[in-house]
């Protein structure tokens, strides 16, 4: 049996500063923004490859179709709304409300499950915005998280 790195993590520079993607078991399981600079770990197998070209193709172009195993850790409500998140095409939004009528719930539920969202980007909770304006993004309503909401939508508006 080949030798498997059951928990693989990479940081990879991006126009948005340092991202580190986890995989477990091939599939990703967590999108982090940090600060420091680009690592690899010493030892990337082909899913890890297949990961972080993912990302770096939705940095040069967010219109692109990718084929990347997701598995974040969730309830089924939060499974069934971020299915629904990666509906969403990019360069298009949603306001809470609109996603919460689709799914048949409120928009509060739709927020929290934004929120707990452990794979943004390739998850785009930042499609989701409020009625009346930005809303938040990973659970913040300002700061360097909306910079990055913000930077996003624009990156996919102007493709």
């Amino acid at each position: 049996m080949a030798d498997r790195i059951a928990t693989q993590t990479a940081v990879i520079a991006t126009p948005i500063g340092p991202v580190c993607i986890t995989l477990r078991d091939g599939r990703v399981v967590d999108i982090s923004f940090k600060n420091g600079k680009k690592v690899f770990p010493a030892r990337i197998d082909a899913s890890l490859q297949r990961a972080r070209r993912a990302l770096t193709g939705y940095f040069r172009d967010p219109r692109a179709k990718r084929k990347i195993l997701l598995a974040p850790a969730g309830t089924l409500f939060q499974q069934r709304v971020w299915r629904a998140l990666r509906r969403i095409p990019s360069g298009q939004v949603r306001s809470y409300g609109q996603l919460a009528r689709t799914l048949g719930t409120s928009a509060r539920a739709v927020g929290g499950a934004c929120r707990a969202n452990p794979i943004p980007v390739l998850i785009p909770c930042h499609r989701v915005v409020s009625a009346t304006g930005e809303g938040g993004f990973m659970g913040k309503t300002a700061g360097r998280a909306m910079t990055i909401k913000r930077w996003l939508l624009h990156h996919e508006q102007r493709r």
